[in-house]
């Protein structure tokens, strides 16, 4: 009888770390995290010229531009759109804040030119998202012919010229003046990419971005602005991009009309997807997209100092987003049918 009654053993709760690892391991971002971590560790170890102070600082600096914009085109993704064009407002934000603050030009404040080189930015978002949304143009035409609009409007205002940036003293002073490690747009960058990741899992927008990718027509009858959503995503997106430009263009400090352009778009929309985003739209992580381009960076820096043609790079990133769409294909497929909780 003693033994009937006997209660069972309780089950032994999981020890502190374990619950942190399994937390992690069902993050979206946890894979694609392992992997940046597990490159550069194999590029460490295979050369002590990847550790160096001045090639992470170089690293960082490169990351910093594609991470931005990377940021803005994952809100698009999961609301189920693309802008092709974010790559020309990388050289159009600086181009006009040179147009309005240069002393050979209008020689303005500075920060007038940054204003209105992110109003500009924005207003290219602003018009993508209206022809996209009330003309019900797919936004792969509408961003791809303002692709070629904007590389026309910034040849002709530079006159296809290179120039210095202008502001060399004060605006550097919040771009890359200040004395750290790292060149202050990485640290712009990170900021960022946090805020839109927080604005993405933690606010209304966020949720209602995600319900428009994920189901338009369930999203609109449920009282979701699906046209506000997606217009508004587009003006973040040019924004981020336009900020990134001008920031580079600190950096560097001189400003390209071609600067930026399809090269850093495809890198920024290949960090998404290789990031867990779904080009398919309603799902995707900003910080994902940021380990993305974690991985893209330190493959191509780690292919350089080993000296690894050139070419693999390109060939790596397009089996990764292959590998990347097959597995969220597969992984959403078995969500729908309740294998995968």
């Amino acid at each position: 009888m003693a033994v009937a009654n006997a209660q069972a053993p309780t089950p032994r709760r999981a020890g502190l770390g374990w619950r942190v690892a399994g937390a992690f391991a069902r993050r979206r971002e946890a894979s694609i995290f392992i992997v940046a971590v597990g490159l550069a560790v194999y590029f460490a170890v295979s050369s002590s010229a990847f550790y160096d102070k001045d090639n992470i600082k170089n690293m960082a600096e490169s990351l910093a531009p594609i991470a931005l914009i990377s940021a803005g085109e994952v809100m698009l993704l999961i609301c189920g759109e693309i802008d092709l064009s974010v790559g020309r407002v990388f050289a159009l934000s600086p181009i006009i804040m040179y147009t309005v603050s240069s002393p050979d030009a209008h020689n303005q404040s500075i920060w007038l030119g940054a204003f209105l080189g992110l109003l500009a930015a924005a207003g290219v978002g602003l018009v993508n998202g209206a022809i996209t949304t009330l003309l019900r143009v797919p936004s792969f035409i509408t961003t791809l012919g303002m692709l070629f609009f904007l590389n026309g409007i910034n040849l002709r205002v530079s006159g296809g010229s290179q120039v210095t940036t202008p502001g060399g003293g004060h605006f550097q002073a919040i771009t890359g003046g200040y004395k750290l490690f790292f060149n202050s747009e990485f640290y712009w960058a990170m900021v960022l990419v946090i805020v839109v990741q927080l604005v993405l899992s933690r606010t209304r927008w966020g949720l209602h971005t995600v319900a428009t990718g994920g189901n338009l027509i369930g999203a609109s009858e449920s009282g979701v602005n699906v046209r506000a959503i997606k217009i508004g995503n587009f003006v973040v997106a040019n924004v981020l991009a336009g900020l990134a430009g001008i920031l580079d263009s600190e950096r560097i400090t001189s400003i390209q009309p071609l600067q930026g352009g399809p090269d850093i778009m495809f890198l920024a929309v290949a960090a998404a997807v290789i990031g867990g985003t779904s080009l398919l739209g309603g799902s995707g992580t900003v910080i994902g997209a940021l380990f993305g381009v974690g991985v893209l960076i330190i493959l191509q820096n780690g292919f350089n100092i080993l000296g690894v043609n050139a070419f693999n790079f390109d060939l790596i990133i397009g089996l990764a987003i292959l590998g990347s769409m097959v597995l969220n294909i597969q992984l959403t497929r078995l969500k729908n049918l309740g294998r995968l909780q």
